[in-house]
Parts: C-alpha cells; sequence; structure tokens
C-alpha cells in the first residue's frame, strides 16, 4: 500500500488556512501516487487548540471545516486527518464533551474512525481537560484500498510495556488495534521536540513494528506554537528498517510503499542542530503568527544576548533584526566594542544608547527617597530597568518583537531584574542551562566566527557594578547547573542532589531556596521556547509558598 506521510505545520485556530494546507497536501498526494494520505494529530484546528474548545461557536466552525474539507481533498484519495470529535454519549452517560479523533475523508464525505484513548495529562499537556478516553481502542480499525489500518493517536503508542520496562496506562491502543487485526497502524502525532526525542521515538516507533511486526506509520506536525516547537520527524517504519524519515523542523510529503522493502537506518542530528532548529523555528513562528516581521534586542556583549541575535538572523534574516547597545557608567569598553563587532559579523542594525545621563536623573528624583542609605541592589535594579525602558519605546516605535535573553540558569535562581532585563515578547533561551548557551554558541561558529570570541570565553557579568561578575553570588555555572538539572528537571531532594553533585548540603540548600523563591519572577516571565523535558511552561510550583528543604 502506497501511504503519504504529510507533515504539515498547522497554526491554532486557523480553520481555512489549515484546510487549504491539508487539500494542497493530499493533492499533492495523489499526484505522487498515494493510496492514503495521514496528517497529524488535530491538524485541522491545530495543536493544542486548549481553550478555544469550550466555545461553541469555534466548535461549529471547526465542524463546518470538517465537512468542506471533505468535499475539497481528492474525492477518490482516502485521507486521514486529526480533528476534534463530539462524544455523542456525553449528555446521557457523562464525561467530557469532546474526543481527540480521526477523520477519514473519502468521496467527499467526513466519517470518524477512531478516537484517542490515552489522554496526557502532565508538563504541557492537559488533555484531560477537554476530552473523554477512548475505552475500546480495539474498535479503531478502519479497511482502506483492501487493507485493515489500525488508527492511534499520538500518546496512544506512548504504552509498550516491553519498550518503557512497565505499563504507564492499563491499555496499550498499539497492542489493541493489531489484536483486533490490523496489518498497519498508523499513528497521527502531535509531539513537540526536546533533547533527544528524536532519538527516543526512533526507537519507541522500531521496537513497536519490531514486537508487532507489521509496518508503523508516523506522521507527526511541524511548527511552533508560542513554547511548543513541533520538530516533524515523521517515520514509517517496519522490522526490516526505516522507508521514509522526512526532515525535521521543515514541512514535507513522503510517499513509502508497505509492500516495498524497507532497509533504511535511521538518521539523528547532533543535539545543537536539533536545539537551533526548535529556537529558530520558535522565533520565526511567533514573530510572525503575530503579524510581526521583526525583532529588537539589548545587546549587552555577553554571549546571552549574541546567541539570541545569531538566533533571530537565522529566522528572520539580518534586515530584520535591530541590536542596541546601553553602556552604563559601569559597562566595560569590550562591552560596546563586542556588542559592535557582533552586529557586524550578523550584518544587523545597531544603535547605541548610553544611559548614564538617564542614571542621573533618576538619582536626582530619588534623592529625597533614598537619603541616607548605601547604594545596593535597588541602584543596580534601576538600570536594568532604564534598558528595558528603552528597548519597549524602540519596539513599539519601529514594530518590533523584544526578545529577553535570560537563559535557564538565571530563570532558575532569580538572577535577574523584573520589568528589566525580563521584559520582552518572548524567551528564546531561558530553557537553554548556561553551559548548553555556550555550548550552542561554538556550535555555531564551527564554520566561523559569528559571535565574537570574547563574548564566548569572558567570565559573565550583569556589570551594574564596578567588577561584578555572576560568581559573585553564584557558583561557576558549570558546576551550578549540574546542581540546578537535579533540583529543576528531575525534582531530586537536597540530599540526593549534594550525594550527586558533591557539592556540600548546605550550599545545595541554599540554591534550593534562591529556586523556590523565584517562582514570582518566573510567573512573570515571557513565553519560553521548550527545549527540554522540564521547561518553565511545564512548572507548576505555587508562587506564594514557604517550603524549603535543608
Amino acid at each position: 500500500m502506497r501511504i503519504a506521510l504529510c507533515q504539515i505545520d498547522a497554526t491554532v485556530g486557523d480553520l481555512t488556512g489549515n484546510a487549504a494546507r491539508i487539500t494542497d497536501f493530499a493533492g499533492r498526494a495523489q499526484a505522487a501516487g498515494a493510496e492514503l494520505a495521514v496528517f497529524p494529530e488535530l491538524a485541522l484546528c491545530g495543536y493544542p487548540p486548549e481553550d478555544l474548545l469550550v466555545r461553541p461557536g469555534f466548535l461549529a466552525a471547526h465542524d463546518a471545516a470538517l465537512a468542506e474539507l471533505a468535499r475539497a481533498v481528492p474525492a477518490i484519495l482516502p485521507v486521514l486527518v486529526g480533528c476534534v470529535v463530539r462524544n455523542e454519549l456525553a449528555e446521557s452517560r457523562g464525561g467530557r464533551p469532546l474526543h481527540n479523533g480521526v477523520a477519514l475523508l473519502h468521496g467527499g464525505v467526513a466519517r470518524i474512525v477512531a478516537t484517542k484513548t490515552l489522554l496526557p495529562t502532565y508538563d504541557v499537556f492537559d488533555e484531560s481537560r477537554y476530552f473523554e478516553p477512548n475505552p475500546a481502542p480495539e474498535r479503531n480499525v478502519v479497511a482502506i484500498a483492501g487493507r485493515r489500518i489500525g488508527v492511534v493517536v499520538c500518546e496512544d503508542g506512548w504504552n509498550d510495556e516491553r519498550f518503557f520496562g512497565k505499563r504507564i496506562y492499563a491499555v496499550d491502543p498499539v497492542e489493541r488495534v493489531v489484536a483486533g487485526g490490523a496489518e498497519i497502524v498508523v499513528n497521527l502525532s502531535a509531539s513537540p521536540w526536546s533533547v533527544g526525542k528524536d532519538a527516543f521515538r526512533q526507537r519507541m516507533v522500531a521496537a513497536a513494528s519490531a514486537r508487532h511486526g507489521v509496518p508503523m506509520i508516523y506522521v507527526n506536525l511541524v511548527g511552533g506554537d508560542v513554547a511548543l516547537q513541533f520538530d516533524g520527524g515523521s517515520l514509517a517504519v517496519k522490522p526490516s528498517g526505516i522507508a521514509a524519515q522526512p526532515v525535521a523542523f521543515e514541512e514535507a510529503l513522503a510517499v513509502v510503499d508497505t509492500d516495498a522493502p524497507w532497509t533504511l537506518a535511521p538518521r539523528l542530528l547532533p543535539v545543537e542542530a536539533m536545539q537551533r532548529g526548535a529556537l529558530v523555528q520558535g522565533i520565526r513562528s511567533y514573530v510572525r503568527k503575530f503579524g510581526f516581521q521583526k525583532a529588537v534586542i539589548g545587546l549587552s556583549g555577553g554571549i546571552d544576548s549574541a546567541l539570541v541575535a545569531a538566533l533571530a538572523v537565522d529566522a528572520l534574516g539580518p534586515t530584520n533584526v535591530a541590536g542596541i547597545g546601553m553602556p552604563s557608567r559601569w559597562s566595560s569598553d569590550h562591552s560596546v566594542v563586542d556588542a559592535r563587532e557582533l552586529a557586524v559579523n550578523l550584518g544587523i542594525a545597531f544603535h547605541l544608547l548610553p544611559i548614564d545621563g538617564l542614571q542621573e536623573a533618576f538619582d536626582r528624583a530619588l534623592a529625597p527617597v533614598f537619603a541616607g542609605t548605601p547604594p545596593g541592589i535597588a541602584e543596580e535594579n534601576l538600570q536594568s530597568r532604564i534598558r528595558g525602558t528603552l528597548l519597549m519605546a524602540f519596539a513599539n516605535k519601529h514594530g518590533h518583537l523584544l526578545l529577553t535573553t535570560g537563559n535557564k540558569s538565571e530563570c532558575a535562581v532569580g538572577y535577574c531584574t523584573i520589568y528589566g532585563d525580563t521584559n520582552g515578547a518572548l524567551a528564546p533561551i531561558a530553557d537553554l542551562w548556561k553551559t548548553e548557551v555556550w555550548g550552542l554558541a561554538r556550535w555555531l561558529n564551527r564554520d566561523g566566527v559569528r559571535i565574537p570570541v570574547r563574548s564566548v570565553e569572558k567570565p559573565p557579568s550583569a556589570e551594574l557594578r564596578p567588577g561584578q561578575l555572576d560568581t559573585d553570588s553564584l557558583p561557576p555555572y558549570p558546576v551550578l547547573d549540574p546542581v540546578l538539572r537535579c533540583l529543576v528537571e528531575e525534582d531530586l531532594s537536597v540530599a540526593e542532589t549534594a550525594a550527586r553533585t558533591g557539592m556540600p548540603r548546605e550550599r545545595v540548600a541554599d540554591l534550593f531556596a534562591m529556586v523556590m523563591a523565584a517562582e514570582w519572577k518566573r510567573n512573570q516571565y515571557a513565553p519560553t521556547l521548550r527545549v527540554s523535558e522540564r521547561c518553565w511552561g511545564g512548572w507548576r510550583l505555587p508562587v506564594a509558598h514557604r517550603y524549603r528543604e535543608r
């Protein structure tokens, strides 16, 4: 059977645009000789639709769009597309009013052939809020072109106890559809990328194919939805090998023949290439889906702002990116030199707005209420807030989106100034630890210097007071990041973290207290592009709490 893997970029809520994209890809699939075209999970409405699903008007528009889509795609080509499905039993038997489902479009008609069984409700996912699970996934088997196709949806493929070593849910939908007679299993997915996810999916899909002895067709969404970055990475796998693996972070169409030999080996890109792909896609999608074209970044001469600028250039092009240097009385000479060199390397506009005069004006205005107090945090933070104000003013005047430049290490311990360097519409690298920032910057420089060498190598400093270094307040980042990974990404105790990292328990406890105390800042932080399994977008810490651990 010739099956088209249609890896598309669907925008949440754009029913007309998504339907047009599906129609276009279905036409291309038919022209390529496909007997079935498969699209991702919730491709018609985009993923995740969240509380759009509680709006009757949206649901009515979705149903109308699905009916129209069935008439628009080639009538002779069966098409499987992810969509919202009404739960007709909800009124009489209770339960959520909707299913996360799959429609078969054929002959001008849309017929629901499958609904999702396993509903992820953890981290960034909240499907149980909206959808009712399918209690009988073995019924998700449909005859198409003389073959029995088992249809599962995303999480339904993530419960093979032989692969995971345990059963996460009570039911394995893949096992059920195979038991129900499926000769081929297709998985319509919207699985966001994080480090290692691409390799893990390949192993998981291959293990399922080997266990059940059937071809596995895995079609994943591509594109950015604010924090979530869908990489595509669709797969067609048999026990003998892979037939197709469309490119990451790009729309793609691949037609595979399940009766032909599949012998290709899987391929993986370097972690840095995948991180760069996710972040570039995230910036581009966010900026353009909000109707903008340009971005502005405050350039300090340091590594974080340099990396964000380089990624923005890759996403939007150099003519659409502006950098602003805002030296203070405490800024080193090399801060401006390095910022200007970066701008030249990247080919972006660079503006210099010294803040000395503004600092002096604020000092005079605050003198009556600051009298008799020594300079301290308030004066340091004021510099950051002056810069944030200038950046927002430039963004408003010239139609740019401001990108904030904080990294995950700083966000974790609150080493940032609210309403200052936290200002911005999007936080591209706030899910990268500082050590990962250095690693990605060096990778971007692998074929020539884009980010100035001194920006990569010099000791990190906020330069808010004379001679200030980050290590005045924090351990060196190569020491700090492993500790924060334990506390934030693995939820280890202070004692466990100390034992694993070798840091004294009292110092770990102090750092844990900083993490706990900084939640109010993270709660107000710009949306963060997710590249790890534990991003701030999936972090659910109470804003106001008194839990500490020694």
